[in-house]
């Protein structure tokens, strides 16, 4: 994978810049291996933290670009943590704060660590599940997506690893809504047929993803799991400007 050269000092790295925990999911997906059909389930006992994939995604980006690890330092209070939690999903998630401006988080080298140890904290300071639904961006969905368009939002991806690290992406499939999801891409490989970026997925937050664009197609594939049977979807770049 080709690593993105940040305006900050450093790239972003999976096992560094990402959630321990997951964005849980309220139905279990279950995919007929010949037809492709769905059916779902309830999850039982429900999952007490659902719906935040975009705040996942966009905290994650909050974190990447506005807060520095310490873990040199002592480890604080819970209050002094959820203090720097607010102050760090409250900045902007479209451009980056320079290394001097970085909220410094005291005892933890990186995000990874310090979700493993405060995931309490994070699940309740960094957004409700409303703020998923209510996204400025989500106003493009209802309008139709040509594979022009798609052609130039891929070209545009590549060229945001230069501009501005960790795009995030809005995957969709509308008007049928068999995924309505955002992911986090971080390193992108290109071939004569196709540009394949690694991602981070906040539903299977243990390793990380792939989106593939096909060239000759020009559409994006989504690979299959345990929420998404695989196939042809459509993106869209989301905090990127004052439209998305």
């Amino acid at each position: 994978m080709i690593s993105a050269e940040p305006p900050s000092p450093r790239a972003f790295h999976f096992e560094r810049d990402t959630f321990a925990f997951a964005n849980e999911l309220v139905w279990e997906y279950r995919f007929d291996p010949k037809t492709g059909a769905m059916t779902t389930f309830r999850n039982e006992p429900r999952p007490e933290y659902a719906h935040r994939c975009f705040v996942l995604v966009r905290s994650c980006r909050q974190f990447f670009y506005h807060a520095r690890f310490d873990g040199e330092q002592s480890k604080a209070a819970p209050s002094v943590y959820r203090q720097l939690i607010r102050q760090i999903v409250s900045l902007s998630p479209r451009r980056p704060s320079s290394e001097a401006e970085r909220i410094v988080i005291p005892g933890y080298s990186c995000l990874r660590e310090f979700s493993m140890e405060q995931a309490p904290l994070l699940k309740a300071e960094c957004g409700g599940a409303w703020q998923s639904y209510f996204l400025r961006s989500h106003w493009r969905m209802t309008f139709p997506i040509t594979r022009r368009q798609q052609e130039r939002m891929a070209n545009q991806l590549v060229r945001a690893f230069a501009e501005k690290p960790a795009p995030i992406v809005h995957l969709l499939r509308f008007p049928q809504l068999t995924i309505n999801h955002g992911i986090v891409l971080y390193g992108f490989r290109e071939t004569e047929s196709a540009v394949q970026f690694e991602a981070y997925d906040p539903n299977t937050p243990a390793h990380p993803a792939e989106l593939t664009y096909q060239r000759a197609e020009r559409t994006f594939h989504f690979p299959a799991n345990h929420y998404w049977p695989g196939g042809k979807l459509d993106v869209i770049e989301v905090y990127r400007g004052w439209l998305y």
